[in-house]
């Protein structure tokens, strides 16, 4: 963990900070989200329930003081709660949501690489058959000869999606 913590502040750093993203898995699905977003990778930890919340938000934490809401994302793609292991932990990011910065912890199976995509490699979300909604993409990119789906984090931190909506995703 703290290996790739190292390689998040070193990438931000860099002048090709903008081609670069942090790849993590969810459900056998490799996503990436842009390195200049993250904040911190952490181990999963005690979360703290909060009563009447949406199936995908699995909660809050305690960073250092601060109370961060935690997206289970594979709750967040309908595709159930996440099964905790030993290499599942939360990765903290940075959204702009308005005029201000949220900062929110994404849950996921494990951690990938930081990896170089550049702008003209990453093509649009397909129509269908990815198993994320494509609103939730930013693109698909090509790593290794490996897709990685780009993720959209403001389309899916805008929980304004109707209840019926997201229950018909998750059945």
């Amino acid at each position: 963990m703290n290996d790739i913590n190292h390689q998040i502040a070193t990438a931000q750093e860099a002048d090709s900070a903008s081609h670069q993203y942090l790849t993590f898995q969810v459900r056998n699905q490799r996503l990436a989200v842009e390195i200049l977003r993250i904040k911190e990778i952490i181990e999963y930890g005690r979360i703290t329930v909060v009563p009447m919340m949406q199936q995908c938000i699995s909660g809050v934490i305690n960073l250092r003081g601060s109370v961060v809401p935690v997206v289970d994302l594979s709750a967040r793609f309908g595709q159930g709660q996440t099964a905790v292991n030993r290499r599942t932990c939360i990765v903290i990011l940075e959204s702009q949501m308005g005029d201000e910065t949220q900062v929110v912890g994404f849950m996921v199976d494990a951690v990938n690489a930081v990896v170089d995509i550049s702008g003209e490699s990453i093509a649009p979300p397909p129509q269908f058959g990815s198993g994320v909604r494509t609103d939730f993409l930013r693109g698909i990119g090509k790593v290794d000869e490996e897709f990685v789906l780009v993720l959209n984090v403001e389309r899916l931190l805008d929980f304004e999606i109707p209840a019926e909506l997201e229950a018909s995703v998750a059945a």
